[in-house]
């Protein structure tokens, strides 16, 4: 059968982008950090001669990107909530550059928000929605629109959706993704702070059984249902990967779903350790000492957990889970020897300041290593966006208009310009403290190959923390909710 030439692309960014929790690659706004783009390169190994072309990571202007995206038929853009005018832009370009051309757009933003999307962007042909991998991979292969299920697109002056595509449960049946990185992406441009350097993806799953209800997604699984790859097709394919990029010094496993169930994580972690891979993974602070304590036999050296907040009224709101049982945790990990990067979130619904000041003082106790701290965004799949439009907490028409840095979120007892100072305000404590710039120091010291790398995100975090906050009086106040306003949970 002859394909469709398709191209896949995470288009250019802008400067002070931030990912938020639910978006595409790169989060700039404090540190630059880039995430391979596993969910293109997944959909493009299902479609022989395709490309894929991530714009940030290699640092391509838009200008370099249409001079690359001449001769391809099909082009299939991964946008975001924060970046979606940004997004459409790219897709006005590409469109005025080869009128002939279909363009696409996946990802959570668009599967939830498909009409508004295709109508806010006029240059877009189709949005395919939840589990769009086959539905791509037919459109490439030259069916109609009408006959894809899980699309929505243009007929005349009118948006139609064909009806929703079953999700594919055997995810251990999709090829590999190793040779599209292989072929297409640049491993070294890929950098985490919290991981060495250069890292690679693990590809082992989609979704989050623990189904954090308001602000946390990871695409392309926005309804939330968990999809596993087999234990032996994630050893297998480790081994793969661990030959084809003989360069990789650790592996981190992206699934968010992988400490969900912890016999299978067990299983896999054996399987990497005697494959004397090092690798690191995403967490709630919630995991048995006897399984931590396996992970670490077998090679787990980092974990990303998510704390959200030092609060636990609000911690109560949108997550299961107290504080002192994450202590616990946390101090196991430090008897244990496995690094910490903590994730917290400002600007829930709720927050204060003196909630700030509560998870700021709870950071600093657990003495993790390396902290995120992210404003919160209520991405249109996220129960937080659900529950905040019907209650006014912001407004929807922001979700598509919005394009630099995300959509302000009414939710909190703070302004807008306020959650920014106070995220900055909580890295600026975190790290002015002793102990993280002796552990910097030595970091430094000890690994010289990255030297100039920690240098370079130094530099970045000190910039951040120096930027002019905005003033109260230049952003929207936010509406304060009401002890009777119900929050999801």
């Amino acid at each position: 059968m002859v394909m469709l030439r398709t191209l896949f692309l995470n288009p250019p960014s802008f400067e002070r982008f931030d990912g938020g929790t639910s978006a595409r690659s790169p989060f700039r706004l404090a540190v630059r950090s880039f995430w391979y783009p596993t969910c293109l390169a997944q959909a493009a190994a299902l479609i022989p001669n395709s490309k894929l072309i991530d714009a940030p990571a290699d640092d391509l202007s838009l200008d370099e990107v249409l001079r690359r995206a001449r001769g391809f038929e099909l082009c299939v853009i991964h946008a975001s909530t924060p970046s979606f005018t940004s997004d459409a832009n790219a897709a006005a370009a590409l469109k005025a550059q080869n009128p002939e051309m279909r363009i696409g757009m996946v990802g959570p933003h668009v599967a939830f928000l498909p009409e508004e999307s295709l109508k806010a962007a006029p240059a877009l042909d189709f949005a395919a929605r939840d589990g769009y991998l086959f539905a791509i991979k037919e459109i490439a292969e030259g069916r109609p629109y009408e006959s894809v299920l899980g699309v929505s697109h243009r007929s005349g002056a009118y948006v139609l959706h064909t009806s929703d595509r079953p999700r594919n449960e055997d995810l251990s049946a999709l090829p590999s993704i190793y040779d599209v990185f292989k072929r297409d992406l640049t491993p070294a441009h890929y950098s985490i702070r919290f991981l060495k350097h250069p890292y690679l993806s693990l590809d082992a799953g989609v979704g989050c059984q623990a189904r954090c209800s308001s602000f946390f997604s990871w695409p392309p699984a926005p309804s939330h249902r968990a999809h596993s790859k087999s234990v032996s097709v994630v050893i297998a394919q480790a081994a793969k990967a661990h030959a084809q990029f003989p360069d990789a010094v650790e592996f981190f496993v992206d699934d968010d779903a992988f400490m969900a169930d912890l016999e299978r994580a067990t299983e896999i972690a054996r399987g990497l350790g005697a494959l004397a891979i090092s690798w690191s993974c995403s967490a709630q602070p919630n995991i048995p000492l006897e399984f931590l304590k396996i992970f670490k036999d077998n090679g787990l050296r980092v974990m990303q957990v998510v704390y959200t907040t030092g609060d636990q009224r609000i911690l109560n709101k949108f997550a299961t889970g107290k504080l002192d049982d994450a202590r616990e945790f946390t101090q196991n990990c430090h008897d244990l020897g496995i690094a910490i990067h903590g994730t917290f979130i400002v600007g829930l619904p709720g927050e204060t300041r003196e909630s700030v000041e509560e998870s700021i003082r709870y950071a600093c106790a657990l003495d993790i290593d390396t902290i995120q701290v992210a404003t919160v965004s209520p991405d249109p799949e996220m129960s937080l966006h659900q529950a905040g439009t019907t209650q006014t907490w912001f407004d929807k028409a922001l979700l598509i208009k919005k394009g630099a840095g995300g959509p302000p979120a009414v939710v909190s007892r703070l302004s807008d310009g306020e959650i920014q100072a106070q995220a900055r305000r909580f890295y600026l404590k975190f790290y002015a403290r002793p102990t993280p710039i002796v552990r910097m120091l030595l970091k430094l010291a000890r690994t010289p190959n990255e030297r100039r790398r920690l240098y370079r995100e130094g530099k970045e975090l000190i910039a951040y923390l120096r930027r002019p906050a905005k003033r109260a009086s230049e952003t929207t106040p936010r509406r304060a909710s009401p002890p009777s306003e119900k929050i999801p949970s």
